[in-house]
C-alpha cells in the first residue's frame, strides 16, 4: 500500500464531495456498530475496490444541505476503536477475494480521523460471500458510482467493465512475468522501437503546437510528457481517454491551464484525445498508448512568472495523477520529461533575495513514478519539477524551499 502525505490527506478530508471514489460518515466507534452498521461499511469498501479504489473518511457529518462538512473528527476512543487488524477480521469474512485496505488515523487541524485506504481490485473482482442483514448480499458485486452509491452491478455493461478490468489486469501481469523470463534469459532485449514511437509522438505533437499556435523562435516553451515504459504500454479506446479525462477534472481546483474548458473543447484524433485552448498558447493531448503531452508558451519577458510555474507544476501532476488511476493503471511505470526551452538569461524571482539567472538555453531533465506513487501524492511530484526548474535558475537552497514550500502548493489548489 502506497504511503500518502499529510497533505494528501488533509486534502482528501477537506474535499467536501462525495464521489465515486471517495465517502464520508460522521463520528463513530467500530467498537459500537451493530452487523448492520458494520455491513455497510464493507459494501462501500466492497465498491470502491471494485470501481477504481479510493477513500471512506469516518469523522465528518452532513450539514443541513446534505454536503459532508461538518468536521468534527473523532475521539480517542473512536480512532482507536477503528484498528485495522479487528476490522480487517470482520471485512474480509465478508468478501472474496480480500480487499486491498489499511487505516490510517492522521491529526488534521487538531483533529484526528479514520481514513479507509482502498486499492482497486488486483485481479478478480470483489464479491460478497457473507450476507449481512440488508446490507450485503451473498454473490453481489458492488460498485461505486459518479453520484457517490454503492450498490450492486446490475446492468449488463457494469458487469462487462468489471470483467474486462479483471482481464486486462490479469494480461499485464502475465505480460510482465513473461518479460521479465526473456529479459533475464537474454532472448530478447527492451522495445526500443515502442520508445522511438513514443519521442516521434512527442515530437509531432509539439510540432502541430508551434504551428497551430505560432509562438516564435525565442518564446520559452514548457512541456511535460509522461511516456509509459515500452512494456506497459496498452491501448486504450478514445472513449476511456475521454471519460478518465472526464473524471479526473472533477477534482482539479479550475485555476490558470485547467478548467471546464479543457473537457469541454478537447476533441477526439485518431490517436488521440487534444485539446487546444483558444486564448491562451496550450495545449495538451493523450495518446491511446498511454503517452501524455502538454505544451505551453509563456508570455515574453526577461522573467519567469513563479505563480504561473507553480500553478502549473502542481495542477499537471494532480491531473495526471487522477488521470491514470481513472486508466486503471497502478504499477505501471512512467518517465516524466520535463523541458523548459529557451531560456538563457531569464530570471527567475521566488520572492527572496536576488532573482535566479538560467544559464543554459534548455532546461532538460527525467524522473520514474509508478502511476500509483503519483496519484498518492501529486503536490509531492509538483514540487520535484519545481525544483528541478529551480535548481537549473541556480536558486539557494531558501529560494528552493520557498518556492516549492506546502503553503504555496496549497495555494495553488484552492
Amino acid at each position: 500500500m502506497e504511503h500518502y502525505s499529510e497533505q494528501f490527506l488533509k486534502e482528501v478530508v477537506y474535499r467536501a464531495i462525495e464521489s465515486d471514489e471517495l465517502d464520508y460518515k460522521a463520528a463513530q466507534s467500530w467498537n459500537a456498530l451493530t452487523r448492520t452498521g458494520r455491513g455497510k461499511i464493507v459494501r462501500h469498501l466492497i465498491a470502491l475496490a471494485n470501481t477504481k479504489g479510493g477513500f471512506l473518511v469516518i469523522g465528518v457529518g452532513e450539514d443541513r444541505a446534505g454536503k459532508p462538512s461538518l468536521y468534527t473528527g473523532l475521539t480517542d476512543e473512536e480512532s482507536a476503536s477503528f484498528d485495522p487488524s479487528a476490522v480487517g477480521t470482520f471485512v474480509n469474512r465478508c468478501v472474496e477475494p480480500p480487499i486491498d485496505f489499511t487505516i490510517e488515523r492522521p491529526v488534521i487541524d487538531g483533529k484526528r480521523f479514520a481514513i479507509f485506504i482502498v486499492k482497486p481490485f488486483n485481479q478478480l473482482p470483489h464479491v460478497c460471500c457473507n450476507s449481512v442483514d440488508t446490507e450485503l448480499a451473498s454473490g453481489v458485486f458492488y460498485i461505486r458510482t459518479p453520484e457517490a452509491s454503492s450498490r450492486p452491478a446490475a446492468r449488463a455493461v457494469e458487469l462487462h467493465q468489471l470483467i474486462q478490468r479483471a482481464m486486462r489486469n490479469q494480461r499485464g501481469q502475465l505480460a510482465k512475468m513473461l518479460r521479465g523470463l526473456l529479459y533475464e534469459s537474454g532472448t530478447i532485449a527492451k522495445n526500443s522501437d515502442v520508445q522511438a514511437r513514443f519521442d516521434d509522438l512527442i515530437n509531432s505533437s509539439a510540432e502541430y503546437f508551434r504551428h497551430r499556435k505560432n509562438p516564435g523562435k525565442e518564446a520559452c516553451i514548457l512541456q511535460l510528457s509522461a511516456i509509459p515504459d515500452a512494456g506497459d504500454s496498452a491501448e486504450f479506446a478514445l472513449t476511456e481517454l475521454r471519460k478518465a479525462a472526464e473524471e479526473a477534472w472533477r477534482w482539479q481546483p479550475g485555476i490558470d491551464f485547467f478548467d471546464h474548458e479543457n473537457i469541454d473543447n478537447a476533441y477526439i484524433t485518431n490517436v488521440s484525445l487534444r485539446f487546444m485552448a483558444t486564448e491562451a498558447d496550450w495545449m495538451w493531448q493523450a495518446f491511446k498508448s498511454g503517452l501524455f503531452h502538454c505544451i505551453g508558451a509563456f508570455p515574453p519577458g526577461d522573467t519567469l512568472n513563479a505563480e504561473v510555474l507553480r500553478s502549473w507544476c502542481l495542477c499537471i501532476a494532480g491531473f495526471l495523477g487522477r488521470f491514470y488511476a481513472n486508466l486503471g493503471w497502478q504499477e505501471e511505470q512512467l518517465r516524466f520529461r520535463v523541458e523548459l526551452l529557451n531560456v538563457e538569461g531569464m530570471k527567475l524571482d521566488c520572492g527572496k533575495g536576488t532573482p535566479g539567472v538560467c544559464r543554459i538555453n534548455d532546461i532538460q531533465f527525467e524522473f520514474c513514478r509508478s502511476s500509483a506513487d503519483l496519484s498518492a501524492g501529486s503536490a509531492a511530484h509538483g514540487a520535484r519539477i519545481l525544483r528541478g526548474i529551480g535548481e537549473r535558475f541556480n536558486l539557494d537552497d531558501d529560494q528552493l524551499s520557498l518556492l516549492t514550500a506546502p503553503c504555496f502548493l496549497e495555494n495553488c489548489c484552492r
